[in-house]
């Protein structure tokens, strides 16, 4: 059982940026920063952060609320504040933290063409940033919201920062409850003229409703970075 841990980081910026790991028990393929949910570092993040260490790979969650005063062990942001938290975040906030992530992972060998990044919910549209922006070997997003309409004021809609993916790039969407699927065909259509590799799977139903689609979504995420991290 693989069971996680959180660290804290020292930024340049004088912030102390709490990071959750966990590390697999076999020798390690690759690394994995996951970026959390619009909730901040709940017990399913940590649940994943776990599962995928049983993987193989070094995991990491920034816990991208710390400068907002959310920087204690647990991460997790009361319903009723998510919006304030979401609202404080920043294109540079959100990359200096995760590059932070990145290199702890580099500080323990995991060279950069052996890292992926995947995120849920604002995880996914941070990943989709961070795939513009900074070196790593593949991306996976996972009911990215914030396509045509940014999900925070000074972050750009997806549609607009697709184009400029620099590493192949699974997107997965389950029904409506994320976007529509006009939106997420425009994502397809923007993603599609990134000069990498992408692909975007959009599931009839909901996946926290139907658990052949979780269990095929979470298929593709291990066979994403499976093909793209070697």
């Amino acid at each position: 059982m693989n069971l996680t841990r959180t660290e804290t980081l020292p930024l340049d910026d004088g912030s102390r940026l709490p990071l959750t790991v966990a590390e697999p028990e076999t020798a390690v393929r690759g690394g994995i920063v996951v970026l959390h949910e619009a909730r901040g570092v709940t017990d399913s993040v940590r649940s994943l952060v776990g599962s995928l260490a049983g993987e193989g790979w070094l995991v990491v969650a920034p816990h991208l609320y710390h400068r907002a005063g959310a920087a204690d062990a647990n991460g997790e942001v009361a319903g009723e504040h998510v919006a304030d938290q979401l609202s404080l975040l920043t294109p540079e906030s959100v990359l200096a933290d995760s590059g932070a992530a990145l290199g702890w992972l580099r500080g323990r060998g995991v060279s950069a063409d052996r890292v992926g990044v995947v995120g849920f919910d604002l995880g996914g549209a941070v990943a989709v940033k961070v795939a513009t922006r900074r070196q790593v070997g593949a991306a996976v997003s996972v009911s990215a919201p914030g396509i045509v309409i940014p999900l925070a004021g000074q972050l750009r809609p997806l549609v607009e920062v697709a184009p400029e993916l620099s590493c192949p790039w699974l997107g997965i969407y389950g029904g409506d409850s994320a976007a529509p699927a006009e939106e997420v065909e425009k994502l397809r259509d923007a993603a599609a003229t990134a000069q990498v590799a992408t692909d975007v799977v959009h599931f009839p139903a909901a996946m926290d409703a139907d658990a052949a689609a979780a269990a095929e979504a979470w298929q593709r995420t291990l066979n994403w970075f499976d093909s793209h991290l070697r």
